[in-house]
């Protein structure tokens, strides 16, 4: 069967590898879609130490089950459209341990730690599949990226009222804008990317600040009345805005980090104590963030043909790749049909 894979970074082909088999417990889906996402795209730069080439990319997925191994229940049939849960949990390190298996410690995510599924066919377990009723199959490829915004949400213990900006508007970010909207706050979106802001505000953010031509301090004192913001959530992962979310957050505020920095960041630690501040990590997502996006997007309200950048072929990728790492800033997601 046909797969893509990075053999060497810039270097990207369409190789031919065995069909798998469906064991017990299992389930063979039908790739029909499969994003690339930042792990992706840092993986073809040569900028990911997590990942050993050449391996085969992709874990944004939408397919549809094929064939269901013995033991699976009937819960999960043939013809399904579903997308798929692409972590390992070990259920013993202390992250399993507190129920917190998005965070396990030895995850290994599709395409990163391991062969991800840009390819015609994948076999998964079968509690790894996510079924999602009344959606396509290419819609089902932005639930995982917009389930980790959802989850920052939840990291960050975002109430009603509360002012929350969220820097960065890629697809992450967009997850983060719209859950933190739902959750009655009054969101205030960052970018360097006038086209992302504009969607970032259709879908739920109150305020948008242009940190490229704008004075991101000054606009954030105008609209919180002097005091910050209550809570940062960072979805770029640069030194910049690592503490950028540190200078604009209130005293007594939360910052969450998604994004990881890929330099040493360089802090003014006086503010951790002096706000007293809670800084927190938040990696992947829980199965209850899943559904909670797909929930969302079975009302038909999100503007999904709007979050596709482009749609291409797997003979397509490596020029789609070099064309987002040219502009990495005008991309939103590039899916890859297979």
């Amino acid at each position: 069967m046909k797969a893509v894979q990075i053999v060497n970074p810039h270097e990207m082909k369409v190789v031919n590898i065995d069909k798998p088999t469906v064991g017990a417990g299992e389930v063979l889906v039908k790739i029909k879609y499969v994003g690339f996402c930042g792990s992706d795209l840092n993986t073809f730069l040569g900028r990911n130490p997590m990942v050993k080439m050449p391996v085969i990319p992709g874990h944004e997925v939408g397919a549809v089950i094929e064939e269901v191994g013995e033991g699976v229940g009937p819960e999960l049939t043939r013809g399904m459209v579903v997308t798929l849960n692409p972590y390992t949990n070990c259920g013993k390190c202390a992250s399993c341990r507190n129920g917190r298996v998005n965070a396990c410690e030895h995850n290994e995510t599709l395409g990163v730690q391991r062969n991800g599924v840009m390819s015609e066919y994948a076999v998964v377990p079968a509690t790894k599949i996510i079924p999602a009723a009344g959606m396509s199959s290419r819609d089902c490829a932005i639930i995982e990226p917009m389930s980790v915004g959802f989850h920052a949400v939840a990291r960050a213990q975002v109430v009603d009222n509360e002012f929350v900006m969220v820097v960065g508007c890629g697809m992450v970010g967009m997850g983060a804008v719209v859950r933190a909207s739902q959750r009655g706050a009054s969101v205030i979106a960052v970018d360097i990317d006038d086209e992302k802001l504009a969607l970032a505000k259709e879908i739920g953010a109150e305020h948008v600040i242009n940190s490229k031509t704008e004075d991101v301090h000054e606009r954030i004192q105008q609209i919180t009345g002097g005091f910050g913001v209550d809570v940062v959530i960072e979805a770029v992962g640069s030194p910049a805005t690592y503490v950028m979310a540190i200078n604009e957050v209130s005293f007594t505020g939360r910052v969450t980090y998604i994004g990881y920095a890929k330099q040493e960041v360089a802090f003014q630690t006086k503010y951790f104590v002096q706000k007293e501040l809670d800084i927190r990590g938040s990696r992947n997502a829980l199965p209850s963030d899943f559904r909670a996006v797909i929930k969302y997007l079975q009302r038909g309200t999100c503007p999904l043909d709007r979050l596709i950048s482009d749609i291409v072929k797997p003979e397509g990728a490596l020029d789609a790749m070099n064309g987002w790492a040219a502009n990495p800033g005008k991309v939103f997601r590039i899916l890859v049909e297979m």
